[in-house]
């Protein structure tokens, strides 16, 4: 999953996935990236037509939050990031607790970032 790149497209129709989806038609969005996400799979198709995301699509969307809340608090120091992708950053060392409150970036974090983004994410 390491050199899979997604577009903005493919992550809005994980999402739209993970949220689940109501009645009978799937979304442009799912609709066109389907085939690709399915072909990865990021998400399962039922024999009855129902979709649903699987285990290495929770992770790339995890890993996907996970890089935004790095970039989130690279611009800006205690920056609000969700609970669950702090807890996985902190064990990680990426992030360190500010004595005022929230998180910072660390230097093992900015170097982990400065490779995501070298590698086009």
């Amino acid at each position: 999953m390491k050199n899979e790149k997604f577009t903005q497209d493919e992550y809005d129709a994980l999402y739209e996935v993970k949220r689940g989806i109501k009645g009978d038609r799937v979304s442009a969005c799912v609709g066109r990236n389907s085939k690709r996400l399915s072909g990865l799979k990021l998400i399962s198709i039922a024999h009855n037509g129902r979709i649903s995301l699987t285990e290495k699509g929770e992770q790339a969307i995890f890993l996907r939050r996970c890089v935004q809340a790095l970039r989130a608090l690279s611009e800006q120091a205690g920056a609000p990031i969700d609970a669950d992708v702090a807890m996985f950053l902190g064990k990680k060392s990426h992030i360190l607790e500010r004595a005022e409150g929230g998180f910072e970036i660390s230097d093992k974090g900015r170097e982990s970032l400065a490779d995501i983004i070298s590698q086009g994410y």
